[in-house]
C-alpha cells in the first residue's frame, strides 16, 4: 500500500524535533553535528533568534497579501537586494525551481520583444540541476532527471561541462539567446567553474548578445564567502536565480534581472500567489542584514579556511577513502574513493550530517555562522566515521 506521504523520497530513518544552531536534536534526544543546513537553506543555523524573533512579529501583523496590493516588506527586500547586486529589479518565487521558471520565460520574452522570437534557445550543461519543474529538468536534460516525463520543454542545448570549444560553436548559432550556468554546481558534485572561464563567458556573451542567467540558488546568499559567487570573478550576470539560503529557512526564491533583460516582463507576464509574501520577505529582510554585512562574509571565509584545512587534513590521514576536497567558501565536497552513500551513513553513526552529490561527492554545507569548534568537532567525527569505514 502506498503512503500517505508519495514516496519519492529515499530518507534516512532519522526524526528531528529541535534545532539549536549547527544541531539538530532528534527524538531521543541524541544530538547531530549539521553540515547539510537544509541543503545550504539553513545559512544562519536552526532557530536564530533574529529571524524567530522577525517571524513572530510579522505573523502577530499579517501572513498573507495577495500581490494585487503593495507589501511593504516585498519592496524593502527588493531595495536591499537591487543596493547590494547588478540587478536592477527582482520577482519573488518560493522556490529555485520557481525561479528558474521565470528565468526562462524572462530570455524568451526578451528576445520576443526585441523581434526575435525564435531566438529561444538556451545553452545549459551537464552536471547542472536548476529543480524539478519540467523546464528545469529540460535544461538539466539527464536521463536519470528527465526518464518517463516527456515530451520536454524544447529549446535546450545541452553541452559537456567545461567544454570551451562546443560552447562557442553553440553561441554562433543564431537561434541560442541564453546561457544558463551554476557558478559552483552543488548537486553535479561541487564543480566550480574557474574565475577565468566566467570572466570568457561574460566576454562571449557580450560579443554575441546572449543574455548570461547565473543559478546562485545554492550558490549565492554568502556560500562562497561573496556575497553571490560570481562576484569572485568580478562579473555580473543579465538575470540570476535566488533560493535556499534566502530565506534562512522559511521558503523563498528570487528571480533579480538587469532592466534591459526584465523589459519585456510587464504587468498580467507573470505572477504567484505566495511569492513576496509579507511572512518570507520579513525574514529574508533579516537575512540579508547579516548576510551582507562584510564583516559577516569575512567570518564566512575565515571559517572556510579553517573547514577546508581540516577536511585536507582528513584525506591525508584516509588516503585510500579520498581523492581531495573540492569546492569554495563553505560549500565544499570530499571526492570519495568508496561509495559516497557509505560515507554520508557512517556520518550517520558520528552524529554527523552530510549530503550526497554526483561525481560520488559528499557535500559539506554547514551554516554560514557555524562556530569554529564545531567545526573542529565535525572533522574529528568525520574522521572516526572514516576509520570505521576502514575497520568494517
Amino acid at each position: 500500500m502506498i503512503p500517505s506521504v508519495l514516496p519519492t523520497y529515499n530518507r534516512a530513518p532519522l526524526h528531528f524535533t529541535r534545532g539549536d544552531g549547527s544541531w539538530l536534536i532528534a527524538q531521543d534526544g541524541t544530538r547531530y553535528l549539521d553540515l547539510t543546513s537544509g541543503i545550504a537553506v539553513n545559512a544562519l543555523g536552526h532557530a536564530h533568534p533574529d529571524l524567530v524573533r522577525v517571524l513572530s512579529e510579522q505573523a502577530g501583523r499579517v501572513w498573507h497579501l495577495s500581490n494585487l496590493y503593495e507589501i511593504p516588506q516585498q519592496r524593502a527586500l527588493a531595495d536591499a537586494l537591487v543596493e547590494k547586486t547588478f540587478a536592477d529589479t527582482v520577482f519573488f518565487t518560493n522556490s529555485g525551481t520557481e525561479a528558474c521558471e521565470l528565468a526562462v520565460k524572462m530570455a524568451r520574452k526578451y528576445w520576443y520583444e526585441k523581434g526575435q522570437p525564435d531566438r529561444v534557445g538556451i545553452v545549459t550543461f551537464s552536471g547542472s540541476f536548476h529543480g524539478r519543474s519540467t523546464a528545469a529538468i529540460a535544461a538539466a536534460g539527464s536521463e536519470k532527471m528527465t526518464r518517463g516525463f516527456g515530451p520536454l520543454l524544447p529549446g535546450f542545448v545541452h553541452l559537456d561541462f567545461g567544454d570551451h570549444d562546443a560552447l562557442r560553436a553553440a553561441m554562433a548559432d543564431p537561434q541560442v539567446g541564453a546561457v544558463l550556468l551554476e557558478p559552483v554546481q552543488g548537486e553535479g558534485g561541487i564543480r566550480v567553474v574557474p574565475d577565468q572561464c566566467l570572466r570568457g563567458l561574460r566576454e562571449l556573451c557580450d560579443e554575441t548578445g546572449t543574455l548570461l542567467i547565473l543559478d546562485e540558488v545554492q550558490c549565492g546568499m554568502g556560500r562562497t564567502g561573496r556575497l553571490f559567487a560570481h562576484e569572485w570573478a568580478g562579473i555580473t550576470p543579465d538575470i540570476m536565480m535566488v533560493a535556499k539560503g534566502i530565506g534562512g529557512g522559511f521558503p523563498l526564491g528570487a528571480v533579480l534581472a538587469s532592466e534591459t533583460a526584465a523589459a519585456g516582463m510587464v504587468a498580467g507576464t507573470h505572477g504567484s500567489t505566495y511569492g513576496g509574501n509579507p511572512l518570507g520577505c520579513a525574514v529574508g529582510l533579516e537575512v540579508m542584514r547579516h548576510v551582507a554585512d562584510p564583516g559577516f562574509l569575512e567570518a564566512v571565509n575565515r571559517k572556510a579556511g579553517l573547514l577546508r584545512q581540516r577536511l585536507e587534513g582528513l584525506v591525508a590521514a584516509h588516503p585510500e577513502l579520498f581523492e581531495g576536497v573540492r569546492g569554495v567558501g563553505l560549500m565544499l565536497g570530499l571526492k570519495c574513493k568508496l561509495a559516497n552513500t557509505d560515507l554520508v551513513a557512517a556520518g550517520h553513526a558520528q552524529n554527523v550530517l552530510t549530503v550526497g552529490a554526483a561525481d560520488n561527492v559528499v557535500r559539506l554545507l554547514p551554516a554560514l555562522n557555524i562556530p569554529d569548534e564545531d567545526i573542529v568537532e565535525a572533522i574529528e567525527r568525520l574522521d572516526r566515521a572514516a576509520t570505521s569505514l576502514k575497520a568494517g
